[in-house]
């Protein structure tokens, strides 16, 4: 990517987007019932659980709309950016006020920064985007969302393996999930998420280059909440942040972790491999 296809990209900083949408039952059933919890009703008022906003706001591009790996072809909102796998790097959220089951919502978008850097196996592009989400046309957020998103070149011959780091080897609270084609195909439909990565296993391994289906890494992060409010079904989450490390793939099972800090309102939560290696870092502050 030259100089003045990285100018161009930087241009897309400032862009901005409004969606709107209801806050409805059915897709919060469906959610619980892939994470497996026991059968409950959904009832007008029931405030979302963290991180479930992303059952809403779905992209609706049409068939011919989208590009080779199942995403909308670049451009129009996001930068149309000239590298071909896309991953979730992470987020950062802050939550203010409950989003209830019922409620009108308007999420207004932002590119806040678009930059181009130099990695191990080549170039890559880090777009960051504001979400700012209100509820019943209140002046007053309920949800600031920052989304990182990293592109990056395709894979090579003889690119150097995936970075490693030990994962904590301590957790008060630890579960470990199957990560089978169903539950990847379950949590695509959920999110309208057309990308190949979770459930092509001929694209992700002959065209991308990867050894198998990709866990989304949204689904890794509402897996480690999903924990926490296992464990505390009471906990009101006040901000959350998480960073993907390395791809999980869905040919072992993996192991999500938690443990509280002295502070009793601070949750250290990871995700981890078959292998021990860390996957994902988060942390999570509560009111």
């Amino acid at each position: 990517m030259d100089t003045s296809q990285a100018f161009d990209l930087r241009s897309w900083i400032g862009r901005t987007e409004m969606a709107h949408d209801v806050i409805g039952p059915t897709p919060v059933a469906g959610l619980h019932a892939t994470l497996d919890h026991p059968h409950r009703a959904v009832s007008h008022g029931m405030p979302l659980p963290p991180l479930w906003h992303w059952l809403y706001f779905l992209p609706m591009h049409r068939q011919s709309e989208l590009g080779a790996d199942g995403h909308a072809k670049r451009g129009g909102f996001m930068p149309p950016v000239p590298l071909p796998r896309r991953m979730w790097a992470g987020g950062a959220f802050e939550f203010r006020a409950p989003i209830r089951i019922g409620a009108s919502v308007t999420r207004c978008s932002t590119i806040e920064d678009v930059s181009i850097k130099q990695g191990r196996t080549g170039q890559l592009v880090f777009v960051k985007v504001r979400h700012e989400i209100r509820c019943d046309d209140t002046a007053d957020l309920a949800l600031v969302e920052f989304h990182d998103i990293v592109y990056r070149e395709p894979q090579r011959p003889g690119d150097s393996p995936l970075p490693s780091q030990p994962a904590p080897e301590h957790a008060v609270w630890r579960r470990v999930v199957e990560p089978d084609e169903v539950l990847l195909f379950r949590y695509s439909a959920l999110t309208f998420n057309g990308h190949r990565i979770h459930y092509d296993r001929r694209y992700v391994t002959e065209v991308e280059g990867y050894p198998g289906l990709i866990v989304h890494g949204p689904l890794i992060a509402t897996l480690l909440l999903d924990l926490l409010l296992r464990q505390q079904p009471d906990a009101q989450v006040e901000s959350f942040r998480f960073k993907a490390i390395r791809p999980t793939f869905d040919l072992h099972p993996f192991n999500l972790n938690a443990t509280p800090r002295d502070d009793g309102k601070t949750i250290r939560l990871w995700a981890s491999d078959h292998e021990g290696w860390l996957t994902m870092d988060a942390s999570a502050t509560l009111r």
